[in-house]
């Protein structure tokens, strides 16, 4: 790969990080769905809760990654340079999106400690964040559940502007986050 190519692009890591929150974004939002179409109580509708807690927990560990990455690493510029307007825009977008991934697990794990429920970890039992309160185990879901549905309106604005950026702009915007040199 040329140098040149190299530098019109997000390193290697911080491609597969983007790409894997995708995934993680994508099992959770299915996880969480997929629950609620088994009885309550039954035992399908506590595994797809468990591992939509389990993989929302990966993604609180994993975005400190994704930020010391962002932080360390070098952003490539888009070509042609988006108006101030455009930028200050996908600024503010990308930093609701790492405030959810930082905000909704926490506070899905308080949820979870305030119902005195367990927090599973890949095999792993995490501790309670806050004693157990079930009046404020309500408010904290409705907190986390608001999250969530915000969540699908700002990963998919996202979505939505990298494709305009490529098909409508006709700029590098997606170009800068692919796994080809092209």
């Amino acid at each position: 790969m040329s140098s040149q190519t190299a530098s019109q692009r997000f390193s290697t890591p911080s491609i597969v990080m983007h790409w894997a929150m995708v995934l993680l974004f994508v099992a959770v939002y299915a996880l969480i769905n997929l629950a609620e179409g088994f009885e309550k109580g039954s035992t399908g509708r506590q595994m797809a809760r468990d591992w939509h807690s389990m993989f929302g927990l990966l993604i609180f560990a994993l975005v400190w990654l994704r930020i010391a990455l962002r932080v360390l690493g070098t952003t490539p510029p888009i070509q042609p340079a988006p108006s101030a307007l455009m930028e200050k825009l996908a600024k503010a977008g990308h930093l609701a999106l790492y405030a959810l991934m930082v905000v909704l697990p926490v506070v899905g794990w308080l949820v979870l400690s305030a119902r005195g429920k367990p927090i599973p970890f890949f095999g792993l039992e995490l501790p309670a964040l806050i004693a157990p309160d079930k009046a404020l185990g309500r408010q904290l879901k409705e907190i986390h559940e608001l999250g969530g549905n915000l969540g699908y309106f700002l990963i998919g604005g996202h979505a939505v502007a990298a494709l305009l950026h490529h098909y409508v702009l006709k700029d590098n915007t997606l170009r800068r986050m692919g796994f080809t040199r092209a």
